[in-house]
């Protein structure tokens, strides 16, 4: 005579199988987002924000910056519009970055 699962363990079996489709749900939706951040990485690299051409990297006061040609556009990454403030002088561009990033809150 065969024996027959208690309610307890059917509640267990069935808490079993939800939680791994739970896990199997995270990780199928992890990898999805992961795939869209490279796919958008891959369609907007080296565009430019404004118009949509291709962006070129050129030497500016001695950083390297992005410069849309299309637009006129100059793009910073992080830390060279803080590495641009270091190597020049106070002229008209470094009052106006500091002015409007903040740099001189020391």
């Amino acid at each position: 005579m065969p024996i027959e699962p208690s309610d307890n363990e059917h509640e267990y079996f069935k808490r079993q199988e939800l939680d791994r489709l739970r896990k199997a749900r995270e990780e199928a939706n992890h990898r999805t987002a992961a795939a869209e951040r490279e796919r958008l990485k891959t369609l907007h690299w080296m565009r430019c924000p404004k118009c949509g051409l291709e962006l070129e990297s050129v030497e500016f006061r001695g950083v390297i910056v992005d410069a849309c040609f299309g637009c006129g556009g100059m793009f910073f990454d992080q830390g060279e519009v803080e590495k641009l403030d270091e190597h020049q002088d106070k002229g008209t561009l470094g009052r106006m970055l500091t002015a409007f990033f903040g740099m001189d809150r020391r």
